[in-house]
């Protein structure tokens, strides 16, 4: 029975993170660590951003947790490690592949929820500096965006 918890408590990560990406990316990336996300908003030449710094930094916990949980039999902790990495998996297919095409996948996808994705994220990066920015999640959708899409789509079958 202990392994059902170990995957609720994993789950629930998961969902945590979404969370605390967004309070990150909000009060953190856009407030005293911009000198490390700026580029992100102002793509210049090259593969790699600063940005990509941030990899590590949500990657460092994760990986703490499941070695330190695994040495100490603390599983629980394994648990919370591994909720951290699939959220970072997540992220990384949502935000870097599908979103910003990094790797060309997925790149003419019909599907609703990626068109919504999106154009979210195209919102976000419309403000290039650090103020006045919205949407600042990543696998949750604010509703308007939701609307916008569902409105352009319904207007594409019509006309």
């Amino acid at each position: 029975m202990n392994w059902l918890i170990y995957i609720l408590i994993t789950i629930g990560t998961f969902c945590f993170m979404e969370f605390v990406a967004w309070a990150t990316h909000k009060y953190v990336m856009h407030k005293w660590l911009w000198f490390l996300h700026e580029d992100h908003h102002t793509k210049g030449p090259g593969f790699f951003e600063k940005n990509d710094a941030f990899f590590l930094i949500f990657a460092i916990p994760s990986w703490l947790s499941i070695m330190l949980g695994s040495m100490k039999g603390m599983y629980w902790l394994v648990s919370i490690g591994a909720g951290i990495a699939l959220y970072g998996l997540a992220y990384f297919l949502v935000h870097d592949i599908i979103i910003h095409q990094r790797f060309k996948i997925f790149s003419r996808s019909n599907n609703t929820y990626v068109k919504v994705v999106r154009w979210a994220h195209k919102m976000h990066h419309k403000h290039l500096d650090k103020e006045n920015g919205e949407s600042f999640g990543m696998l949750i959708v604010a509703g308007k965006y939701w609307q916008k899409v569902k409105n352009d789509i319904r207007r594409n079958r019509a006309g």
